[in-house]
């Protein structure tokens, strides 16, 4: 026989992914304030460490100069794109009477900033508050695929193809490097999988021998 309907073991289970969730951020935070507190301790020590040839060392500093510049432009390009999401979507939501529409952007705008998903929390969660606010199934949907329609265009078009033309990386490589980290180590791949690709491909750019996969994943 079928157990019942339990609603504690769906809050149990619930309240333990949000305490890992807490647990993982906190790490992050300390790890992230740590190495800022280190400075360049770390860039003066893999210089170091490649060897006492000259040429090594300049290909070092290279490989560390292109993750530098090519992660900053990541990082305006993710702030360029987040804020366009969250204008058009309080925008969007104010055209059609949600309430609190400037809130909604703001939402839209941070969960941005985590690839493919985000889009689908705001979806979700834009659509249900519209169903109660006009206890209308087709508003529902109305402002559901307004939200899927700027995610997809803004988030999930502009944002790969700015990457692509910032980084010098093809948007097929783009995409194909967010859902393997994604698939590899969940959330955290989703943040942190186009970051990652842009540093291989700058390590491939200037080793020798690694230079056809840089050739793979560039334009």
């Amino acid at each position: 026989e079928r157990p019942g309907f339990n609603v504690r073991d769906y809050l149990v289970s619930g309240t333990v992914g949000l305490l890992s969730a807490m647990g993982q951020l906190t790490l992050v935070a300390f790890l992230t304030y740590f190495a800022l507190c280190s400075g360049d301790t770390f860039r003066r020590k893999l210089i170091k460490i490649t060897g006492s040839s000259l040429q090594k060392k300049k290909v070092t500093v290279h490989v560390l100069d292109d993750i530098t510049r090519n992660i900053e432009r990541y990082l305006l390009v993710q702030i360029l794109v987040s804020a366009i999401v969250g204008v058009a979507t309080g925008l969007g939501f104010w055209a059609i009477g949600m309430e609190n529409a400037a809130v909604w952007g703001i939402i839209a705008a941070v969960t941005n900033l985590i690839p493919y998903i985000g889009s689908v929390i705001v979806l979700a969660a834009a659509g249900l508050v519209a169903f109660l606010q006009f206890n209308s199934l087709q508003m529902g949907v109305v402002v559901a695929g307004m939200s899927l329609g700027i995610h997809t265009i803004v988030g999930n078009l502009l944002m790969p193809w700015l990457t692509s033309r910032t980084s010098r990386m093809n948007p097929v490589a783009v995409f194909v490097g967010v859902i393997f980290w994604g698939w590899l180590w969940g959330i955290w791949g989703l943040l942190l999988g186009i970051p990652i690709t842009m540093v291989i491909k700058s390590i491939c750019d200037r080793v020798e021998d690694l230079q056809p996969i840089g050739e793979l994943l560039g334009e």
